[in-house]
């Protein structure tokens, strides 16, 4: 097992240079620069000039890759040509709020997914089956950012019961110091957690269905019967259980779903997150956000597929006994 996770830590590590490489590159042989056009006040060609210096865009490209991943190496992630501000801060204040967003959308994703798959398998072939997977297929089918505006036109243009957008009310609430503005903050996160929630929990029903009615159809689940347990012990504890398995491998995929889903539900909900601040970034060809974004994601990526490897290995005990008989092979 020892072996086995350094391997993997290994592959981690060369996968989140290689996304940090080629982030680099793309962004930079992309057209424009950051000292261009910015909306209505475009920067006069010698503070223009004088800026590349001081950033050293003026360089060739691979001197600065090469400058760029020493100070990565020293925990410098440089600083943002826009902001004004280190890389490192920047993400550090839009990180939290990312953080929040996606833990929400997980734990709707996952709790209506689960119970509507373990749904949908108990009432197989049935008109509920039936309903609950087309509309989960409609839902699934919907791109997130237009999900996010058809909810946000008709809970909070129509209906108003919902903020149109931010993380708070600046006026009542500029800090969350208070329960009122503990709940308020909810109020402002409830729609855009909700919308990648309900896209992520269409999938996972989809998921849970099937792995469910795999297991419902084992021996042991009829055994189980057989013995005279109630059929919601059956269920829950026997059948769920080893139903569990293909959804913990989709859990560690939910994590770069979320991600990148944030950067649209961000933008359409004037979310502080680092989807926005990496938009706004890309925008403004403002190189090392844009890189440190990406290298913060694809860390996020690869630290889901192994927390999802270790929950497998959780609630499947062959894999520990296999992992524990690997590693007596090897010391003998």
């Amino acid at each position: 097992m020892a072996a086995w996770l350094v391997r993997r830590l290994v592959a981690s590590i060369a996968i989140v240079f290689a996304v940090v490489t080629i982030t680099f590159f793309v962004v930079h042989l992309a057209q424009g620069t950051p000292c261009g056009p910015s909306g209505e006040r475009p920067l006069p060609p010698d503070v223009c000039e004088r800026q590349r210096i001081q950033f050293g865009y003026d360089r060739p490209l691979p001197v600065q890759y090469v400058k760029y991943l020493a100070a990565l190496a020293h925990g410098n992630m440089g600083e943002s040509f826009g902001l004004h501000r280190p890389v490192a801060d920047a993400l550090a204040d839009a990180i939290p709020n990312t953080f929040i967003l996606a833990l929400a959308a997980l734990l709707i994703d996952f709790a209506l997914g689960l119970a509507l798959g373990i749904y949908q398998a108990v009432h197989a072939g049935r008109f509920g089956d039936v309903a609950v997977g087309n509309v989960a297929l409609l839902v699934n089918s919907m791109p997130v950012f237009w999900l996010g505006l058809v909810l946000l036109l008709l809970f909070a243009q129509w209906l108003r019961w919902f903020p149109a957008g931010g993380i708070h009310d600046p006026v009542l609430c500029p800090r969350v110091d208070s329960p009122y503005c503990g709940l308020d903050f909810l109020w402002h996160l409830t729609l855009p957690a909700l919308t990648l929630g309900l896209v992520g929990a269409a999938a996972t029903a989809r998921y849970q269905r099937a792995a469910m009615l795999d297991v419902i159809s084992q021996d042991y689940v009829r055994t189980a019967r057989a013995k005279g347990l109630r059929e919601r012990r059956v269920l829950l504890v026997h059948a769920l259980r080893n139903a569990l398995l293909p959804i913990i491998t989709l859990f560690g995929l939910a994590f770069p779903f979320l991600f990148t889903g944030a950067v649209l539900i961000e933008t359409v909900f004037a979310w502080p997150g680092m989807g926005r601040l990496a938009v706004n970034a890309i925008f403004q060809r403002d190189y090392p956000v844009v890189t440190g974004a990406a290298l913060l994601t694809s860390t996020m990526v690869v630290l889901g597929t192994l927390i999802a490897d270790a929950l497998y290995a959780v609630a499947d005990p062959r894999i520990r006994v296999r992992g524990k008989a690997g590693g007596g092979g090897g010391d003998a």
